[in-house]
C-alpha cells in the first residue's frame, strides 16, 4: 500500500506541542516509557502464544534492544513482542484514546483552571506519557512494526508537525522498532544529555528499568590485545576492536522472590545497594498483599538515624514501582511523617505510570496501601517492645523522637495518631532508673495516686535536684523524666492515659489526696493568710516578673521554686519556643516560697522595716533569680544579680 499522510487527533496535537515546546528538565523518562511499552508488547505476545504457539515464529527468546548510533544521531529501541497491524498503528499512535495520557491533559486543564499561572513544564514531569514522551528528545520518530503471525510490516513516521505518514514495508522479525532522530541538544560529547552514549543509557536502564522482566540488551565496543593459544596476550600486538552484547538489567527484583528464598545477607545487600545504608537494618518488612489492592512491599527500619532526619533538607518517602518499573523515588504521601525514617519500596500493578504527585495524594489505592503498611509497622513495633525489650530500646534511642513528634503533630492533623503510638512511648523513670512505658507506669501506681507525674529537664541529674521533686521523693511517687524538648508537647497532646491525667511537677498544684498532704495544704493556707501583706509586697517588688507569689506546700528543704500556671505553657515550653526564635509563648510564672526555710524568716524581718526597704527588695529579686537559675534560665540582669549577692555577703 502506498504512503499515506494522516492528521493527528486534536488532543494528540496538544500533547505533542507540550512535549516539544515545554522546557522540561527530566527528559530521560522517555527511555523508561518506551522500554515499558516494549515490555508490555512482549507480555501480550507471551499470553497470546499460550493458545497460539505458532505466532512465536520459532523464536521464544524475548528481548529488548537499545542501539545508539553516534554517526546518525539516533537511538533505536527494538522489541520482539506482539507488534502492530496498520490499523492498530493508526488507532494507537494517531490517537490518545487508548494511550493512558488523556488523564494527563485533563489534569493540566484542571490545574490551569485552578491556577492560571501554572507552568506546563511543572506538570509534565509528574506523568509518564507513553510513546509520546519520545518527542521530548526527538526531531523525528520512525516506527517499523510487524504483528506476530502476519507477514506485512508497517512504517510510521512523524516530525511532530501535526501529521504523520504510514506505509507498508519489509520487516524480517515480529515486533516493533522505534528509531528516534535526536534533537541537537541530545547527542554529542558536549551534551549533558547524550542519548547516544552507551554508558548514559546503561545508567538510565539501571535507574528506571532494572527490574523489567525481559533482558534489555545493548552492544558495547571494547579494545582487546589478541591472545595466543594459551590465553596470554601477544606482546606488541595491536589492540583489536570487538563488540560485546551485554544485558543491562537484573530482571528479577529481590522483592518478587519468596521470603523463604531470600537470605539475611541478600536483604542487607539490597539495602546497601538501593538505599545507601551501610549497616544492617534494625528490621525488615517484606509483604505481599492480594485482594482489593495488590502490592508487594519491601521496607526497612535502619539501625541508625541519619544526622539530618529532623532537618528541612531531609527527604522522607519510599520508592514506587508499577509492575517492576520505577515511578518515583521519594513518595512522601505513602507513609505518615512520623515513619519518615522508613526506607524501602512498594510495587503495585494498581499504580499507573501515568500519575502525578498531585494525583497520588488523591489515590485511593495508595491510601489503602499506606494504611496497611502503617498497621504492619506499628504491630511489629508493639511486638518488639513486648518480646525483645533491648532491641526495641535501641530503636527508641534512634527514632523515638519521630514518634513523639508524630503525636504532637496530630494536634493539627486531627487524626488518630495518639491512640496508635501512645503505647510505644518510653520515658526514663525515677523509680527504676530506666525507660518505662506509660502502661508500665500506670500498672504500678498506688491506688490513691490519681495522676501521672512528670518532670522536664536537660538530664536526669538536673531533674533529681529540682526543688519540686522533694515532696514526691519523700512520698515514694514515681516521676517520668522528660529529657527531650518535644516530650512535654507530646504528653500535652495525649492529655490522659488510662483515664489518668498527666501532671507536671512544675505546673499548678500537685493535688495529692492523702491525709498528710491535705494537712500540709491546710497549714500552708493558714500561713499564707497570716502573711498576706508580705506575699502581696513580694509580688509588688518583683513587678511584672511573676504572675503570682505563693506559700509552697511542695518544698521541703529548698527555699524557693518557680512553677507555671496549670492552664498555660510550661517554663520548659517557653524555653523551647524561645530557642526557636518564637517568643510569643510565655509561661505564667508563679514564685513559690518555702515558709519553713530560714530565708522566709529573714524576709519577714526585712518586711517589718517596710516594703520600701532596699534589702527587702534585693532579697525578693535574689530569690526570684535563684528560682530562675534552678530552672536553667539565666537571670535577666546577671551583673545586677552578682552585685546584690556581693552586697549581702559583705554585710
Amino acid at each position: 500500500m502506498a504512503k499515506e499522510t494522516f492528521e493527528f487527533q486534536a488532543e494528540t496535537k496538544q500533547l505533542l506541542n507540550l512535549m516539544i515546546h515545554s522546557i522540561y528538565t527530566n527528559h530521560e523518562i522517555f527511555l523508561r516509557e518506551l522500554i515499558s511499552n516494549a515490555s508490555d508488547a512482549i507480555d501480550k505476545l507471551h499470553y497470546e502464544s499460550l493458545t497460539r504457539k505458532e505466532i512465536l515464529e520459532g523464536n521464544e527468546d524475548y528481548e529488548i534492544y537499545l542501539i545508539p548510533d553516534k554517526d546518525s544521531h539516533t537511538l533505536t529501541i527494538s522489541d520482539n513482542g506482539i507488534g502492530m497491524t496498520r490499523e492498530e498503528v493508526i488507532e494507537n499512535i494517531g490517537t490518545i484514546a487508548k494511550s493512558g495520557t488523556k488523564a494527563f491533559l485533563e489534569q493540566i486543564q484542571k490545574a490551569k483552571e485552578e491556577n492560571a499561572d501554572i507552568d506546563d513544564k511543572a506538570l509534565i514531569g509528574q506523568f509518564g506519557v507513553g510513546f509520546y514522551s519520545a518527542f521530548m528528545v526527538a526531531e523525528k520518530v520512525t516506527i517499523q512494526t510487524r504483528k506476530a503471525g502476519t507477514s506485512q510490516a508497517v512504517r510510521w513516521e512523524s516530525a511532530a508537525d501535526g501529521s504523520y505518514t504510514i506505509e507498508d514495508c519489509e520487516k524480517e522479525s515480529r515486533g516493533t522498532t522505534i528509531t528516534i532522530t535526536l534533537g541537537k541538544e541530545f547527542y554529542g560529547s558536549d551534551s549533558e544529555e547524550d542519548y547516544t552514549s552507551s554508558w548514559k543509557l546503561s545508567d538510565l536502564v539501571k535507574k528506571y528499568s532494572d527490574y523489567v522482566r525481559y533482558p534489555i540488551k545493548m552492544a558495547f565496543e571494547k579494545e582487546e590485545t589478541p591472545k595466543d593459544e594459551n590465553g596470554k596476550e601477544i606482546e606488541g600486538a595491536e589492540k583489536v576492536k570487538t563488540t560485546e552484547i551485554r544485558t543491562l538489567n537484573s530482571m528479577q527484583p529481590l522483592w518478587t522472590k519468596s521470603k523463604s528464598d531470600i537470605t539475611k545477607e541478600q536483604y542487607n545487600e539490597f539495602l546497601k545497594k538501593q538505599f545507601h545504608e551501610w549497616e544492617e537494618p534494625w528490621e525488615v518488612f517484606h509483604n505481599k498483599a492480594e485482594g482489593t489492592v495488590e502490592y508487594t512491599s519491601l521496607l526497612y527500619i535502619p539501625s541508625k538515624a541519619p544526622f539530618n532526619l529532623y532537618h528541612t533538607d531531609y527527604e522522607p518517602g519510599v520508592q514506587l514501582y508499577s509492575r517492576h518499573v520505577f515511578i518515583m523515588d521519594k513518595c512522601k504521601d505513602l507513609l505518615p511523617d512520623y515513619l519518615r525514617f522508613v526506607k524501602g519500596l512498594v510495587d503495585s500493578p494498581d499504580l499507573s505510570l501515568n500519575i502525578s504527585r498531585e494525583l497520588l495524594q488523591q489515590s485511593r489505592e495508595l491510601k489503602a496501601i499506606g494504611k496497611n503498611l502503617e498497621k504492619t509497622i506499628i504491630k511489629a513495633l508493639e511486638k518488639k517492645l513486648k518480646n525483645d525489650r533491648d532491641a526495641y530500646e535501641k530503636f527508641w534511642n534512634e527514632f523515638g523522637k519521630s514518634l513523639k513528634i508524630g503525636i504532637y503533630n496530630s494536634m493539627y492533623t486531627g487524626d488518630d495518631t495518639v491512640n496508635k503510638l501512645k503505647d510505644l512511648l518510653l520515658f526514663m523513670s525515677s523509680k527504676e532508673n530506666k525507660n518505662v512505658s506509660l502502661k508500665e507506669y500506670v500498672e504500678r501506681m498506688p491506688e490513691s495516686q490519681k495522676k501521672i507525674y512528670y518532670a522536664t529537664g536537660a538530664d536526669k541529674a538536673t531533674i533529681e535536684k529540682l526543688p519540686q521533686m522533694e515532696l514526691l521523693k519523700e512520698k515514694g511517687l514515681e516521676v517520668l523524666y522528660l529529657l527531650d524538648p518535644v516530650d512535654e508537647f507530646a504528653i500535652e497532646t495525649i492529655r490522659t492515659y488510662a483515664d489518668k491525667p498527666f501532671q507536671s511537677i512544675s505546673r499548678g498544684d500537685l493535688d495529692l489526696d492523702d491525709a498528710e498532704s491535705q494537712e500540709a495544704k491546710k497549714e500552708t493556707e493558714d500561713i499564707a493568710k497570716s502573711n498576706d501583706a508580705l506575699i502581696k509586697d513580694i509580688k509588688e517588688a518583683l513587678s511584672d516578673k511573676v504572675a503570682e507569689v505563693k506559700i509552697s506546700s511542695r518544698l521541703k528543704s529548698s527555699a524557693v521554686c518557680l512553677v507555671a500556671d496549670a492552664m498555660g505553657p510550661s517554663l520548659s515550653m517557653e524555653q523551647t519556643f524561645s530557642a526557636m526564635d518564637n517568643p510569643m509563648f510565655k509561661a505564667k510564672r508563679i514564685l513559690e516560697i518555702n515558709p519553713k526555710h530560714e530565708l522566709f524568716s529573714r524576709l519577714q524581718l526585712l518586711h517589718s522595716n517596710g516594703k520600701d526597704d532596699q534589702d527587702f527588695k534585693d532579697y525578693c529579686d535574689l530569690l526570684y533569680s535563684q528560682a530562675l537559675i534552678i530552672e536553667g534560665i539565666m537571670p535577666e540582669n546577671p551583673v545586677d544579680f552578682a552585685n546584690k549577692i556581693a552586697k549581702l555577703m559583705s554585710k
